[in-house]
């Protein structure tokens, strides 16, 4: 299984419209880097949703519920299908994330524009523990 973090403005698509639609095709990304991920990305793995420039938080913990497709908006590139696992029960906000030693190396760090980010399985339940 692999660990994956996705970046979405809630004014544009929010955790409670996730929830609401009861899965989603994560389309529209448009950076050769992240469509490189959301390629990688298999069924079953666990993506972490994080509510960028309003909030910038972790809110949520999502699953990979389809593999890569073509994006139907621009076939060039390409989507995968989530679905909503679990709201966290607090948020983990990018300050704490920041401050957090074990997560020093996270690419939500060094490379803060990338939509779609892999992290390993110790970033990935750092930042569930520290949403308890």
């Amino acid at each position: 299984m692999n660990y994956w973090m996705v970046k979405q403005e809630p004014e544009a698509y929010s955790w409670d419209d996730f929830v609401k639609d009861g899965k989603t095709d994560w389309t529209g990304v448009r950076n050769f880097q992240a469509r490189n991920n959301l390629k990688a990305m298999k069924k079953g793995d666990k993506v972490l949703f994080y509510h960028s420039v309003t909030g910038k938080e972790v809110v949520g913990v999502a699953k990979v519920s389809k593999e890569s497709f073509p994006d139907p908006l621009d076939e060039k590139w390409v989507a995968v299908e989530l679905m909503p696992d679990k709201k966290l029960k607090k948020p983990v906000g990018l300050a704490d994330i920041k401050a957090n030693l074990a997560l020093a190396n996270i690419k939500l760090i060094r490379q803060s524009q990338l939509s779609v980010m892999p992290l390993t399985k110790d970033e990935f339940e750092e930042i569930l523990s520290m949403s308890k």
